[in-house]
C-alpha cells in the first residue's frame, strides 16, 4: 500500500480516492493489474466501494480516464483561451513532470487498446478531446485555416510528454516547446502576410 493510501479517506472522498488510486496502479503496474481489490487497497477503502461508485472495472477505467484528461487539460494550458502563442501549452513541462502518473496512465491505456479493441473508443475520444482543444486555441492564435496543423501540433506535444516520461529532461522539453512557439509565430506571420496580399 502506498503512503498516500495509508491516509484515512474523508467521508465523501471515496470516489476521488479510487480514481487517484486507479491512476497510480496503472502508472506503476499497468492496466492489467487493475482489480477492485488492488485499487481499493491503494485507495485505503473497502473493495465494495469500487462497485458502489463504478459498477465494474471498465467503468472505473473510463471514469479514471475522464478524470485524468480533465486534469491534464487544466494543468497543461493547452487551451489557455488567450490567443497568445506564449500562453499556448505554457505549463506543459510542469504538467508532464508534476503529473507523471496521470500521463503514464493515458499512455498505458493507449498501448493496451492495441490488444483490447473495446478500449479504442476511449482512446479515440481522448485524442479527439486533445485535438479539439488544440484546434480551438490555434484558431484563437489565427491559424484556423491550416489543414492538419491541429493534428501535427498536438502530435508534437504528445511526443514531447511521452519522451519526458521516458527520459526526463525538463530543459530539453522547454527548448522544444520554445521552438514550437517560434514555428507557430512564423506560421501566423505567413498567414497574415498572405491575407494582406490577397486583400490588395
Amino acid at each position: 500500500m502506498s503512503n498516500e493510501s495509508s491516509r484515512a479517506v474523508q467521508y465523501g472522498g471515496g470516489r476521488e480516492a479510487l480514481l487517484e488510486a486507479t491512476i497510480r496502479v496503472v502508472a506503476r503496474a499497468g492496466l492489467r493489474k487493475v482489480t477492485n481489490r488492488v485499487v481499493a487497497e491503494e485507495a485505503g477503502v473497502t473493495h465494495g466501494l469500487v462497485s458502489h461508485h463504478f459498477g465494474n472495472r471498465d467503468n472505473l477505467i473510463a471514469e479514471a480516464l475522464r478524470y485524468v484528461l480533465e486534469r491534464s487539460l487544466d494543468s497543461s494550458t493547452l487551451e489557455s483561451g488567450t490567443g497568445s502563442i506564449d500562453d499556448f501549452a505554457r505549463t506543459l513541462v510542469e504538467m508532464a513532470t508534476s503529473d507523471a502518473d496521470g500521463q503514464a496512465f493515458q499512455y498505458e491505456l493507449i498501448l493496451e487498446s492495441r490488444r483490447r479493441p473495446e478500449l479504442r473508443p476511449l482512446v479515440a475520444g481522448l485524442y479527439e478531446t486533445y485535438r479539439d482543444a488544440t484546434r480551438r486555441e490555434l484558431a484563437r492564435i489565427g491559424l484556423a485555416d491550416v489543414p492538419g496543423l491541429d493534428h501535427a501540433v498536438f502530435a508534437t506535444l504528445d511526443g514531447l510528454v511521452f519522451q519526458e516520461l521516458a527520459d526526463p529532461d525538463p530543459a530539453r522539453m522547454q527548448s522544444a516547446l520554445d521552438a514550437l512557439h517560434d514555428l507557430l509565430r512564423a506560421a501566423t506571420a505567413s498567414t497574415n502576410a498572405t491575407a494582406s496580399a490577397s486583400r490588395r
